[in-house]
């Protein structure tokens, strides 16, 4: 019988679609018009905590993309996701100092687009990965996937003794919506960016973040707050203002008792912070629920004013600032249900 083994980070990676696009930019010669029956637009944009985000389709340029349908942002997707994944994937792979040959399992988290043969394979077979890898897709869980993903391969590392991969990629881009006075539609165009990010997961290693345990929290009463809808214009999100609060009800218990207690742990013990920034409000409340010092989330701050919201991909970005942090650190996202899942690793 095999015997289960330590899951370990051993390495980290993102990839990004061209060049950054200032926020102030973006406002200026697309969204004050895209958004001009909605009078509040402009102070959300400049109140985001934005400065640059990465964007495959850039609206300056592709105008048009508010009244493209979903098949045309579909083939757009599966374009522009397949080499930006197998980047992140084989940056990952180069810094863990593995080869593709070498992975047992590769998952990808994705809310952004759908296609089959998937991304999963595609990126298999462009790496040359072996033919028996394993592959797992990860659909629609929306800004915390990646934690649950990271708790996938690791289980397979686990149980199996093998390298896993886990890439997040999602291409928010591309589904900018036709215009619209919804001030929950401003919310979400004023906050989500595209990247790619990948983590190795290996057995009994030194040397990286130890995967120790995994926690979640739905709370269903607050489902409607949060949703991502297919439509025949790409997919649309609708974001409650009301989100950081009903999210602060569960950080508390999610963090302190299902997660750091088991282990005999307290908030103070933690080291490091990667808390997903799905908005500046969010990363406020979570300070002021679990009482952090200031600074423990200014990697996720910097992150948020870096790149925007890259919705599953950015929370492995934040880790990525985090990698040297010697101690317990807690991984925490947030997403549809509403739900939160946060993870404790430790970097000896």
């Amino acid at each position: 019988m095999r015997t289960l083994s330590q899951p370990v980070i051993t390495g980290m990676a993102h990839a990004l679609p061209g060049d950054g696009i200032s926020q102030e930019d973006l406002w200026e010669n697309f969204y004050e018009k895209h958004f001009q029956d909605a009078t509040e637009a402009g102070r959300i944009f400049a109140n985001s905590g934005i400065t640059t985000r990465h964007m495959l389709i850039d609206p300056r340029i592709e105008g048009d993309i508010p009244t493209w349908g979903t098949a045309r942002r579909m083939e757009r997707y599966i374009a522009d996701a397949v080499p930006l994944g197998k980047e992140a994937v084989a940056k990952a792979l180069k810094s863990a100092g593995l080869r593709p040959q070498d992975v047992g399992l590769l998952a990808v988290a994705s809310c952004t687009g759908y296609a089959t043969p998937g991304l999963d394979l595609k990126i298999a077979g462009q790496l040359g990965m072996s033919n028996t890898v394993e592959r797992l897709l990860i659909g629609h869980m929306g800004c915390y996937a990646a934690i649950p993903g990271l708790g996938a391969v690791s289980d397979f590392t686990a149980s199996r003794g093998r390298p896993a991969v886990l890439l997040c990629l999602e291409l928010c881009s591309l589904h900018i919506q036709p215009p619209t006075g919804d001030l929950r539609q401003v919310v979400a165009h004023a906050l989500f960016g595209d990247a790619a990010a990948a983590v190795v997961v290996e057995p009994g290693t030194a040397g990286g973040y130890e995967v120790v345990d995994m926690a979640a929290a739905t709370d269903h009463r607050t489902a409607g707050q949060m949703t991502w809808e297919i439509t025949d214009y790409g997919f649309r999100l609708s974001l409650s203002p009301k989100v950081p609060t009903s999210l602060a009800e569960s950080v508390g218990t999610v963090v302190r008792d299902q997660l750091l207690a088991p282990h005999g742990l307290h908030v103070e013990d933690i080291a490091g912070w990667a808390v997903h920034p799905g908005g500046r409000a969010i990363l406020e409340v979570v300070a002021e629920r679990l009482a952090l010092p200031a600074g423990a989330l200014q990697a996720s701050y910097d992150v948020l004013d870096e790149y925007g919201n890259c919705s599953s991909s950015t929370v492995l970005m934040v880790l990525q600032r985090l990698q040297q942090t010697s101690g317990p650190t807690v991984a925490m996202a947030f997403g549809p249900g509403l739900t939160l899942y946060a993870s404790l690793l430790h970097r000896h």
